[in-house]
């Protein structure tokens, strides 16, 4: 929208002008079904087959291995869902952490539901998983593991290596919900362990719609849309073409701008860290190093987050107060407590999460806009809470 700052990268992020010229010839004259014999659909066939290539050469994978998705979310629900059936005849045991995305909790608690043991790993104040924690709760019947590599909240990263290697020493498959660390974090799949990965194109500045679950060869999650044989008989339907080579254009350009990327973030970072944080009654939220570049997410005292972020984007700054997935509601973050954070702090938070085209007058903005913010909702009332509109 014009006028306004968009800080708000890590629920979506704008698509890329390079990305929509290479979708526009699927979604235009070219509209073959990949499934098709004939020369349309061969044509389709050899774009989705060229991203699958593409992924798996930036995953370290195999083209085999890679299942297009619509998304983060499906490709989080296959994994656990379509793992945990798969494997039930081995054990009933899962293992994921408190501070997980919305996809992953929910799926778990649908495993709970089904007679499945589901239990949570314990993190630090920081948001971290203790790799000897990990090693000390897994069961001769654990099935799978799920961790995220890097928080949606707070950015904090995962030691995914470590975690991996705890997993392949015990032969349990490893989850890892890399949806937000793919844009700065280029994993490699077996040298990290990695047994099932999630990701998303509308993080990587891509279209919407498009995700993607890497598959270990030897893993064979059962489907859990059903109709098609399409995808390896994994996910049936028919492919959505043109958000896939959206993806692997999305991937293309990453790979050769992912350093400028993260030093870019990790500039304008600092430079809004250190505004905030000189506003009184100011925390931040997980750990100021060992997160991800592009993510800010602070607290305030006596100030409630949904007034913080309406007084916002009145001004003209879209941001957030956690997870995109979990907008509208009224409960305080489900990461922030899990961190032993206090309920009002949690109810205070703020996430601000940066792109390649904020500048610093745009963090600057900001940080201004979000003093008045707290000037004025402190105002209406001694404790703040006057703020809950």
């Amino acid at each position: 929208m014009t006028g306004t700052i968009y800080l708000d990268h890590a629920a979506t992020t704008p698509l890329d002008p390079r990305v929509r010229e290479a979708m526009l010839p699927w979604l235009g004259g070219q509209w073959g079904n990949p499934s098709s014999l004939h020369a349309w659909g061969r044509a389709a066939r050899a774009a989705v087959d060229g991203v699958r290539e593409r992924v798996a050469a930036w995953l370290g994978a195999r083209p085999a291995e890679i299942v297009f998705t619509s998304g983060g979310s499906e490709a989080d629900s296959l994994a656990l869902l379509g793992t945990a059936a798969a494997r039930a005849s081995r054990g009933r045991h899962l293992l994921t952490t408190p501070i997980e995305h919305h996809a992953v909790l929910t799926a778990a608690e649908r495993l709970a539901e089904d007679g499945f043991e589901v239990e949570y790993l314990a993190v630090d104040g920081d948001g971290r998983v203790d790799p000897a924690e990990l090693a000390a709760r897994l069961r001769p019947e654990t099935i799978l593991v799920s961790v995220q590599a890097a928080n949606n909240e707070i950015g904090t990263l995962q030691p995914i290596a470590e975690l991996g290697a705890v997993c392949a020493a015990a032969r349990v498959p490893l989850h890892v919900d890399a949806v937000q660390s793919l844009v700065e974090w280029r994993h490699d799949v077996r040298a990290e362990g990695i047994s099932l990965l999630a990701g998303s194109a509308h993080k990587l500045y891509g279209p919407q719609g498009v995700g993607f679950l890497y598959v270990r060869t030897g893993l064979r999650p059962r489907p859990q849309i059903l109709g098609g044989p399409q995808e390896r008989g994994r996910r049936a339907g028919t492919e959505n073409v043109a958000g896939i080579v959206g993806l692997g254009a999305a991937i293309q350009l990453l790979e050769a701008e992912i350093e400028a990327r993260r030093a870019h973030c990790l500039t304008l970072r600092e430079r809004l860290l250190a505004g905030l944080l000189a506003l009184p009654g100011s925390h931040l939220n997980g750990p100021r190093e060992g997160r991800l570049a592009n993510n800010v997410n602070v607290s305030f005292d006596h100030v409630n987050g949904e007034g913080l972020l309406i007084s916002l984007d009145q001004q003209g700054i879209a941001a957030s107060t956690g997870s995109a997935c979990s907008s509208g509601s009224t409960d305080p973050s489900h990461v922030l407590l899990a961190l032993g954070g206090d309920r009002d702090i949690a109810h205070g938070s703020l996430r601000l999460t940066l792109g390649q085209s904020n500048t610093e007058a745009h963090v600057d903005r900001a940080v201004a806009a979000v003093a008045e913010a707290l000037e004025q909702l402190r105002g209406l009332d001694p404790t703040g809470r006057a703020a809950t509109v």
